[in-house]
């Protein structure tokens, strides 16, 4: 119980990580998506540095089944890829609301996984974070839903489904350690790298856009990744599905503490449903 409490402690500071991505990203305004990297390959390349100095234990908790590499590296790739084609497809806001479908899907999902049982109390936590989610992405307006932006919304949707996938089928290869991400983040890191240069033009970032670039690569797009593979192996995958809505409202905060974005009655709505959303959600394992 111990363990299964500190796993999904990190996944929880995955999704605090995320919540910073937003406000990292609109730094580096300018740049194209993947010159971001998405993983960054510093911290992948810093611990394989580490698991070489460590000798044979280091290289043993690479090593992993080809399944397991294969199933890391399609989705983090395939989601990256998936929402940067969605947001240039697709209005920003009516994306970014489909993409966060995958709290929900995760909760849905993790209910196939033996011996998980989602309590009725948890779907409807998850359900208020779903309303919480947008009301910040549309700020309480309505929907311009558009036939001619239909492939937008079909790939952000696809990308939710792929995270939400990858995060329940992650749990299959408990037996794997985390450290062995490294491995599929690089090779997301490579392939980002190559579409790159194949589809994109080069543009130097400023000391701004590399300072930003920088904490991406150390954070949300960097340690993040192993914090996740670590809770949704071994933590409370439910829980974290019905927590994953955290990101969206701590994102806008710190959009709006930099000034970023302007205060509005509907945020204050919106923290409302998301601090009910996660007592309901968390409510059951306090009792239990």
């Amino acid at each position: 119980m111990e363990a299964t409490r500190k796993a999904t402690f990190a996944g929880l500071l995955a999704i605090l990580l995320w919540s910073s991505l937003a406000l990292l990203t609109v730094a580096t305004d300018g740049l194209p998506p993947f010159h971001i990297p998405s993983p960054s390959p510093w911290p992948a390349e810093s611990a394989l540095a580490r698991a070489m100095l460590r000798g044979s234990a280091g290289r043993a908790e690479l090593r992993q089944p080809a399944s397991a590499l294969a199933l890391s590296t399609a989705a983090l790739f395939g989601y990256h890829a998936l929402y940067f084609i969605a947001l240039k497809r697709a209005p920003a806001v009516e994306a970014n609301l489909l993409n966060y479908l995958w709290p929900l899907l995760i909760v849905v999902f993790a209910g196939f996984l033996p011996g998980v049982r989602i309590a009725p109390l948890q779907w409807l936590g998850t359900l208020l974070g779903l309303g919480a989610a947008i009301l910040l992405v549309t700020g309480g307006q309505r929907l311009d839903v558009s036939a001619q932006h239909l492939p937008g919304y079909l790939t952000a949707v696809t990308a939710a489904l792929v995270w939400a996938a990858y995060s329940v089928l992650n749990r299959r290869h408990a037996q794997v350690p985390s450290a062995a991400i490294t491995v599929a983040c690089l090779c997301v890191a490579a392939l980002g790298t190559l579409v790159h240069v194949l589809f994109e033009r080069s543009i130097a970032p400023t000391p701004l856009q590399w300072g930003a670039l920088l904490l991406m690569g150390i954070g949300p797009t960097g340690a993040a990744f192993w914090l996740w593979d670590t809770g949704t192996k071994r933590g409370d995958i439910a829980l974290l599905g019905s927590l994953s809505y955290l990101a969206p409202l701590l994102s806008t905060a710190l959009l709006l503490l930099s000034g970023r974005a302007q205060p509005h009655p509907v945020q204050a709505v919106a923290l409302a449903l998301l601090l009910v959303g996660a007592w309901l959600s968390t409510r059951r394992r306090r009792r239990g």
